[in-house]
């Protein structure tokens, strides 16, 4: 679906000439090449130039990889990222997602309206059934999710945190921006440039699924960063279950066993950057280039887990009251945002005293 994905950017953008896109195609043979023609649909470039993916082909840059070698969304990411070429403004989406018309213009507004040069918004998408009319392209939905709930979960790479179902409401009627919430999605992502620059994917956790949002999201909110739920969403997800086209994708978990131990050993040091390990020595886990991969100066992790009910040591979250109940109808963005920075540097929490518990 990625090739739809791409088409969807462009053929949808209400200025598609500012658009790049970059790719990581990781394939077998026999799959849609990403940046190639829908052939069965319109045709190939020379039937059909003018097509988004030929119109618009110098402005996609798709690096191309052997499944086999894939490692996880973490190293792939890291990729991705790798294509950012000083942009101002830079957004990441799974690649079975599609755009609302004038999805561009819109989201830049939103972005705009917080008046927070470290703001990202960041969301899980809502499926696409029901929520864009085929007519105009235009979103049919006025709810959004928001993301607050999250819980620990063991497994063979040991115990860690992993966002779970998310509510999904009406922004609060007060709200003329964006929402604040906790937590960072890598499912859809848009922000300032800076931060691809400020918090890079690790190259050195392949094999990591869970974990990718929590590494990404706290080591985030150390530089400075703050995340809000968009007001509006302007994409929208093709979930599997509901999706004739993904049912038998391949995933990157299929090479485990070529990679042995390497997901455990990612793990312990994903943890250990955000300090969320403190019973495991540190002498246990990579150290290397942690000066680029791991955690700011602005905020420490501690000052996250205090603020939000997480307990690193007992591997808890506070479930009553739910944090979403806090985040949710906007009592977490009426109680933080008035501590933004005068420069719009983001949210000063050493001035915030508010402790979920």
């Amino acid at each position: 679906q990625c090739k739809y994905t791409v088409t969807s950017i462009f053929a949808r953008a209400k200025y598609p000439q500012r658009i790049r896109v970059a790719v990581v195609d990781q394939i077998v043979e026999g799959d849609d090449i990403c940046d190639e023609p829908i052939y069965d649909k319109n045709g190939s470039c020379e039937e059909n130039p003018d097509q988004a993916i030929c119109k618009y082909a110098s402005q996609i840059d798709n690096y191309r990889m052997d499944a086999p070698m894939a490692v996880g969304p973490v190293v792939a990411r890291h990729i991705g990222h790798r294509q950012y070429r000083g942009e101002y403004y830079s957004m990441q989406s799974d690649a079975h997602v599609t755009f609302t018309q004038d999805w561009d213009a819109d989201i830049i507004e939103q972005q705009e309206a917080i008046g927070d040069e470290m703001a990202v918004l960041t969301t899980y998408l809502t499926d696409i059934v029901g929520s864009i009319d085929q007519k105009t392209g235009k979103s049919l939905r006025h709810t959004r999710p928001i993301m607050c709930n999250t819980d620990y979960e063991g497994g063979p790479q040991g115990m860690h945190l992993r966002h779970l179902s998310q509510p999904e409401r009406t922004p609060p009627a007060f709200l003329t921006m964006p929402q604040l919430e906790p937590w960072w999605a890598a499912g859809f992502s848009f922000s300032r440039g800076h931060f691809l620059v400020n918090v890079p994917y690790d190259f050195y956790q392949a094999m990591i699924f869970q974990g990718e949002e929590m590494s990404i999201g706290i080591r985030g909110f150390t530089i400075g960063y703050d995340f809000y739920a968009p007001q509006r969403s302007v994409c929208f997800h093709h979930y599997a279950e509901n999706s004739k086209d993904r049912v038998h994708v391949p995933h990157f978990w299929e090479n485990t066993n070529k990679y042995a131990g390497t997901g455990k050993a990612s793990m312990a040091r994903l943890l250990g950057m955000v300090h969320m390990n403190p019973e495991v020595p540190s002498s246990s886990w990579n150290h290397v280039e942690e000066e680029i991969y791991g955690i700011g100066k602005v905020r420490t992790p501690e000052m996250f887990y205090e603020t939000f009910g997480i307990d690193v040591v007992n591997k808890k979250t506070v479930r009553k009251p739910s944090l979403c109940d806090f985040v949710q109808g906007g009592k977490m963005h009426k109680d933080f945002i008035p501590y933004l920075r005068s420069d719009g540097m983001g949210i000063d929490y050493n001035k915030i005293t508010y402790k979920h518990h």
